[in-house]
């Protein structure tokens, strides 16, 4: 596994078109941020130093004066739970970088320039700063795209009149489409959907997220050949 300025050029370029779909995104948690309070500054720094929309809506949501530090921490932990599974699964690949070329690359992670990697590295790729490059473009957009929401919020009005807040979601089919391995793949997404969807009914909070992620790997890890 290399780590090189090639491979950081290549995830760069690759993630781009995937960033400005996020970005669409960015403007929606910036018009949120903006109605519960937040300031330029404050949404921009959170966006810069979270990397996470869904975490991070669930904590504007959740915002108050004063801020219920115990609920917006222990909510947004539940929603992030995903990325230990997803962080173990690149493991087998970034165990051969050094500490800080994996550190570095893990702090611009993100749902979207993870599964580019892992789709890259499965067809064998060996560009260890792909996940960096892809996550880097990401986390720019990211950033302005937060500050166009809460600085053009009122122009912007209600994103879902634009079909903004249905980005996310067109953008994760269209990459899940990637992953498909033909009929095979059918059994750990149906058990996620199907957990995910009875978690939602019946439990409250984000934990259908974790519960989904967790019942469509054990079906994979239960049904795989090898």
């Amino acid at each position: 596994m290399t780590f090189t300025l090639a491979g950081f050029r290549e995830g760069f370029v690759a993630g781009a078109p995937v960033a400005l779909g996020v970005a669409g995104y960015g403007v929606v948690f910036g018009v949120v941020a903006a109605g519960a309070g937040l300031s330029v500054a404050e949404a921009a720094l959170m966006s810069a130093a979270v990397l996470a929309g869904a975490a991070q809506l669930v904590a504007v949501e959740l915002w108050a004066d004063p801020i219920p530090v115990v609920a917006v921490v222990t909510t947004t932990a539940i929603v992030n739970l995903r990325y230990v599974l997803m962080g173990a699964a690149l493991r087998p690949w970034f165990e051969d970088l050094t500490a800080g070329q994996a550190y570095t690359s893990l702090f611009f992670f993100a749902d979207e320039n993870w599964a580019l990697t892992v789709a890259k590295l499965r067809e064998g790729s060996t560009r260890g700063a792909f996940l960096l490059g892809s996550g880097v473009v990401l986390w720019l957009l990211w950033v302005a795209s937060t500050v166009v929401g809460v600085t053009a919020g009122d122009l912007v009005g209600d994103p879902a009149q634009y079909g903004l807040d249905f980005v996310v979601t067109a953008l994760f089919l269209t990459l899940a489409a990637g992953f498909w391995e033909g009929r095979e793949s059918l059994r750990p997404w149906l058990a996620a959907a199907a957990v995910a969807l009875a978690l939602d009914a019946l439990a409250p909070g984000q934990w259908y997220i974790m519960g989904g992620a967790l019942a469509g790997a054990a079906v994979e890890v239960l049904t795989h050949d090898d």
